[in-house]
């Protein structure tokens, strides 16, 4: 697939603020979480958030933008409180792990996970989990999240929130790379990407940063 077919060429200048949602149980206990597991962030991950925004509420966001997921809503509540528009998008979604969700971190199971990724990074973007999703079928929504994202008058300034795996698609396609690179934009729980857009294409001004939690 070419990661550059769905890209709009609508010329707008935006910035934006890229963010993990904060950390949940699951997350603190190696527990597999995609998009079919809605749970919420514990104290480590409110503690997260409060300082996120402690960091950045006066940046002017004009809008914000997260999965359906609660965890990312929780993330952001402190922006959404403020009043800034939001919206949740499908598309921002975790990519679905199927029968992997739920399950504790075992020999076997990251066995499996390890050949999945050794899959991806040969270049087979077909191949996902038992009732999960790929990596093509993840970039397909994400494509279209982000066409409707840049089409949006007035928001210039665009806070986001969403997931790991997530994250490292969105920005194979966003910085218009094959999808054998997703493992080159790590992240934590809150780390932020910050992304300049001129209308045609993206830069990087901040790559995964965790300053707000120093």
């Amino acid at each position: 697939m070419n990661n550059t077919e769905d890209q709009t060429s609508i010329n707008k200048v935006k910035k934006l603020y890229i963010i993990r949602h904060g950390e949940t149980d699951l997350n603190k206990n190696g527990i597999v979480q995609g998009r079919g597991v809605d749970s919420d962030l514990n104290k480590t991950g409110r503690e997260q958030r409060e300082a996120f925004f402690s960091r950045y509420q006066n940046i002017p966001f004009n809008k914000i933008y997260t999965s359906k997921l609660k965890r990312t809503h929780q993330t952001v509540d402190g922006f959404i409180k403020k009043g800034i528009a939001w919206e949740q998008l499908p598309g921002l979604d975790e990519l679905a792990w199927g029968k992997y969700e739920g399950q504790k971190s075992t020999s076997e199971l990251r066995e499996d996970f390890k050949k999945l990724i050794e899959a991806w990074a040969l270049g087979h973007y077909d191949v996902k989990v038992e009732g999960g999703e790929s990596p093509n079928e993840v970039y397909i929504r994400q494509a279209g999240a982000m066409k409707h994202i840049l089409a949006q008058e007035n928001e210039e300034t665009i806070l986001i929130c969403m997931h790991g795996r997530a994250i490292r698609l969105l920005m194979c396609l966003l910085m218009k790379r094959s999808l054998d690179k997703m493992d080159e934009y790590p992240h934590q729980n809150t780390s932020l990407y910050i992304l300049n857009y001129n209308g045609k294409d993206f830069s990087i001004e901040t790559f995964n940063s965790l300053d707000h939690l120093q």
